[in-house]
């Protein structure tokens, strides 16, 4: 049975270093660093932290119903086997160098550099607000409900499931590799530059000079937006898109299904193989 430490406050230095089996209930770890740390079997019911690096190397914990503020900030560090839920972040740099997490209802009100380096993460509904470069160099990413507007999300991620996204944001899935996004909207430019077998189905896409430089990219019954231009560049498609595309330019390979097309082009700075399909209605080179 776990050890009860309901209704105190601790603050200054690891004031619960090295303990294990704890469960905390209406805790508050105020001032100071690293107030649970080096810790396993930990439960946090309803509690705020405000201090530093509150959970670092921490192995197997659940944390519910609580609130990071902003003082609270690079909180989760180095630890693994976590379950989140019911939660508010609004501190910055959490989740680092951490496997096997999974959250629920979490929301994080300063996403920079969030979910660094982690490995199999699973989330629903899930809130990113603000920050840069959530998601660096995550391997096994599986999400149903996310709303972001951080910038620059999903950069160098490998093994990675989205599904129900509304994202906003920029630079986003770069550098990627085996990536499927279902069912959602992704705003932005420059959307997955550089990526390897990045599947999109039944997405609705937004910004321009999208899904450039790819390679083995697949779309199944996605839109585009009527601002949408300079897509596919450089890029290795297999692409049925439902109604209208604006323009489309210098796809290397592939096979591009359309209902109408506004304009193609093709030109001299077109790479090899330059053997790509477009079927569509009124196409101009």
């Amino acid at each position: 049975m776990k050890e009860l430490i309901e209704n105190q406050h601790f603050e200054g230095e690891r004031p619960l270093f090295g303990r294990h089996g704890l469960r905390l209930k209406q805790v508050t770890i105020g001032d100071g660093e690293s107030g649970i740390k080096e810790c396993s079997d930990i439960e946090a019911e309803n509690c705020r932290f405000w201090g530093k690096y509150p959970f670092w190397h921490v192995h197997g914990f659940t944390i519910s119903h609580c609130q990071f503020d902003a003082g609270a900030r690079s909180a989760l560090w180095y630890s693994d086997h976590l379950v989140m839920t019911d939660t508010r972040i609004d501190g910055p740099k959490m989740f680092r160098e951490m496997h096997d997490i999974r959250l629920e209802n979490v929301t994080i009100n300063d996403a920079d550099e969030t979910f660094w380096r982690c490995r199999n993460i699973e989330a629903r509904n899930l809130t990113l607000h603000d920050g840069t470069y959530p998601f660096m160099f995550c391997d096994g990413v599986k999400i149903d409900g996310l709303k972001s507007d951080s910038k620059y999300v999903f950069q160098y991620c490998r093994n990675v499931e989205i599904r129900n996204a509304d994202i906003v944001t920029k630079d986003s899935f770069w550098e990627c590799e085996d990536v499927t996004i279902y069912d959602s909207r992704l705003d932005g430019e420059y959307l997955a530059w550089h990526s390897k077998n990045v599947r999109l189905v039944n997405c609705h896409l937004l910004g321009e000079q999208l899904l450039c430089y790819a390679d083995r990219l697949v779309l199944e019954n996605c839109t585009f937006d009527k601002a949408c231009d300079r897509v596919f560049e450089y890029s290795d498609v297999q692409a049925r898109i439902r109604g209208h595309i604006e323009h489309i330019k210098n796809p290397s390979s592939g096979h591009i299904v359309a209902d109408s097309i506004g304009s193609v082009t093709i030109d001299e700075y077109v790479k090899a193989p330059n053997n790509c399909v477009i079927e569509g209605q009124d196409n101009q080179s």
